[in-house]
Order: structure tokens, then sequence, then C-alpha cells
């Protein structure tokens, strides 16, 4: 029997306990005399690092005064009827792997079972992520990246090209040397009502067309409001002109973009403050389950404004630790499901009314600019909303060297929910200066004739 095997390994060969028992639970053992020798072989493990043999068990056991004199008996007679050193150790670790796959499964549906009877306080939500960690469960034999022996393997990793999901913005893709990597939480910081939400629904709509899946959440406003401004950013039409559209001109710009596609828009809705992490992976395993929709890309319409997992929101609890934890916990998620996860912030009072927005005029939480992996600034000033511009400035940024095109100047039609490239000679004296934005403006260079003409008296 498979479960014997087992046992007489982790007596017989150091190896096989480094690479299996970290993954060994006493509840995949079924039988009473099995899992007992578990625990004590697991007890004796951890207390001296090494393999036990069959009369420190016996010793262990006989010390032991949890059990009865039958159960002593019983167990007694187990441990003397093992023969370690009868066994493959290639073999064994593939087969405990397998056992340890059927047993978490096993374990799993029959917790499912339970959850749907109503016999624990677990909620039926959880039951794909039960599933889920049930099905991954598997032996990994990486312990490390060793810097000599791995050399050539880094080597590789450095000349691999990376899959990433591109921008159709031109020095957005500069500056991440191609696009979003997966695994990254990217974070736009924009003052109320300058553009968040239009970047992330510009960007998403961008994605699809360039047939990938995405997935929408959004928090500030209805679903409908969000696919509505997804549907003038791909139509070409304003909002005005949407909302008097016929129903047949509608479903002919619908099917010419159905015809450009292969990717596809999910967008979700959830109150304000009412959901966080916990939620969107719930929301990912029932996408994968239901209706087997995998997103490429997750946006969060935006980040302050959900809840964290980990905190509960109250008097003792600031902003700082709180913001943070979100932050971290989203960083999770797009680790946990390998994709990039884009969301918004605030940025403070004096950021609002600020031209040259930096890392201290985040709202809540400085926090999150330190877990972002790349951050940015909308900036909007009254001469940039007559050349219908915006600035973007970067903030942090792990992709590439944020002092490279620091500054750049992208085009923006609000009416239809589209951002574009504008001319270089837009971005000309933005990218070549380094100074603060005030300072390229029609107020800055007559403050800085002001004081030369004073400097000069």
């Amino acid at each position: 029997m498979i479960t014997q095997k087992i046992l007489e390994g982790l007596i017989d060969s150091d190896d096989f306990v480094r690479k299996a028992k970290p993954y060994l639970k006493d509840e995949y053992f079924k039988d009473f005399n099995e899992k007992t020798v578990f625990n004590l072989i697991n007890a004796y493990v951890d207390k001296y690092n090494k393999c036990p043999n069959i009369e420190s068990l016996r010793v262990d056991l006989q010390n032991s005064s949890e059990l009865t004199e039958d159960q002593h008996s019983e167990v007694s007679k187990y441990i003397v009827g093992m023969a370690p050193g009868k066994t493959d150790i290639d073999w064994l670790v593939d087969e405990t792997e397998k056992f340890c796959q059927h047993q978490a499964i096993y374990n799993a549906i029959m917790e499912s079972i339970q959850i749907l009877d109503g016999k624990t306080k677990t909620q039926k939500g959880d039951i794909p992520t039960l599933l889920t960690d049930a099905l991954s469960v598997t032996f990994d034999p990486h312990i490390g990246h060793d810097f000599l022996e791995d050399a050539e393997a880094r080597f590789e990793y450095y000349h691999r090209k990376e899959h990433k999901l591109p921008f159709n913005l031109e020095y957005f893709n500069r500056i991440t040397k191609g696009g979003l990597s997966k695994k990254t939480l990217n974070i736009c910081l924009a003052g109320t009502g300058v553009g968040k939400s239009l970047f992330m629904c510009h960007c998403a709509a961008a994605n699809m067309l360039d047939g990938k899946n995405v997935l929408y959440i959004t928090m500030e406003m209805a679903e409908e409001k969000i696919a509505e401004r997804i549907d003038a950013n791909l139509m070409g039409i304003t909002l005005d002109e949407l909302s008097v559209l016929p129903k047949e001109a509608y479903d002919k710009k619908l099917n010419r973009i159905k015809d450009k596609t292969t990717g596809q828009i999910i967008v979700k809705e959830y109150p304000t403050a009412g959901a966080g992490s916990n939620h969107f992976r719930h929301l990912l395993n029932e996408l994968k389950i239901k209706r087997n929709y995998i997103p490429d890309i997750i946006y969060i319409d935006y980040l302050n404004i959900c809840m964290s997992a980990r905190i509960k929101y109250g008097a003792s609890v600031n902003s700082y630790t709180y913001v943070k934890a979100i932050a971290e916990e989203l960083r999770g998620l797009a680790v946990e499901f390998n994709v990039p996860v884009v969301s918004a912030t605030q940025t403070t009072r004096a950021g609002f009314t600020s031209s040259d927005i930096g890392l201290e005029d985040t709202s809540e939480s400085f926090g999150l600019p330190a877990t972002a992996d790349f951050m940015f600034a909308i900036i909007a000033t009254e001469e940039l909303d007559q050349l219908g511009q915006f600035q973007v400035k970067q903030l942090k940024n792990r992709y590439s060297d944020p002092g490279m095109f620091r500054r750049f100047i992208v085009g923006v039609d609000k009416s239809r929910m589209k951002l574009f490239d504008v001319e270089q000679a837009a971005q000309d004296d933005i990218i070549n200066d380094d100074g603060p934005v005030f300072d390229i403006t029609n107020a800055g260079q007559e403050l800085d004739r002001r004081k030369l003409f004073e400097d000069f008296k």
C-alpha cells in the first residue's frame, strides 16, 4: 500500500524527506495507525532535522500520553511491521506526488459537500478556491537560484523576449519596453475628473482590439456607464451621438468591431468599498468555470475604494496601512493569476491643483507607490485642455529607467473617450526639459522673464 511505502521512505531516506515532507499532511492519511506514525515522524524530523529509525519511533510512541493502551499496541505493531530500505526513491517521489494530489482533491470535494449542506461557516463562494488549490498541488523541486550553477539559465533569461501587453500609445510602450508585464501592479495617479477612468477604458478597448480578454472591475461607476465609454471609444463616436444612435446603426458598428477581433471585455460592478481581492478571486474562478473565460489583463476602477481582505477598516487603522494592504493584495492577485493589474488613485488636494505632480501627492497612503511596479501621473492644465492634451509624468518604473522620457504628451478626445499619439513637435519641449511643467507654460515663462528683468536692474 502506497501510504506504508511513504512512511517507510520517510524513515529510510533524507533525500525523500526533503522532497516529500513539505507537501505531506496528516489529513491525507485516513488510517489511524498511519496518521499517528506520520505525526511521530513529522515531529522527529522537525526536532532533529533527520530521519528517525524504528526504535526511536517506538520510544516516542511509548512516551506519548494521548493514546489508549489498545491504540499504543496497534500503532506499535504497525511500526514493527514496517520495512524501510526496499523502495526506489525516484519512483516513490512520483507516486507520493500523485497520492498528495488525489487526497487533496478528495478532501476538497468532501469539504465542498459540507459547505453545500450548511455544516460549516465557510461560504459557497469559497468552493472554487478550495478546488483550485487542490488541483494545484505539486512537488516543486526548485529551492532557489544558484548564482554560479544557474548562470546559463540566467543568460537565456536576459535574452528571452518577455511576453507583454502593449499599449497603442507610442511613448507608453517606450517607457515600459513594449508594454505591461504579467504579475505587475500598474497605477495611474490623477485628480478627480482628470481622466483616470478614461485612460483605463481606452486601454481596455485597445487590449480587446489586440485580441486580448479583458476584465474591467468598476466600483465607482455603473457597468453600463463603463460599457458606454468603451462603446464610444471603439465606435469612434461621441457619447452624445451614442445616446441617439439608431439600433440598426449601433448593431452595424458592433458587428464591425466583432469582425476585427477575437478579444472580449467583461465589466463587473461592485458596491463602493464593498469588495476586495477575495471577491475578485472568486469572480475569476467563476468566470473560468462557468464561461471558460481567462482574462489577459485586469482593470480595477479604482484601488482606494476597494476593501482589504486582511484588515477591517476602523478607528484603529490608519489610511496608510489600509491602502498599502489593498495594494499588496491586488499585486498578489496579479501574481496568482499571472496577469497585469491596472488601477488608479487620487491625488491629494495640493496635487489636484499642481502642474508638477510627484509621488508625495499620492492621497491617503505612500505605501501604494512603494508597492506598485509602474506608476505615472496624468496632469491636466487649462492650456493643455485647450490643446486637447494630457501630460504624462513617470513617477515610478520597474520596467526601465524613469528618467527616460520622464514627461511626454498624449492627445485626448474626451467626447469619444479616446487617447492618441500627438505630433513629435508637441513632445520636444516636454521631453527635453526636466524642470517643473509650470516652467514651460505661458505663466511660467512670463515669470522667468520678470525674474531676469529684476536681476538685470
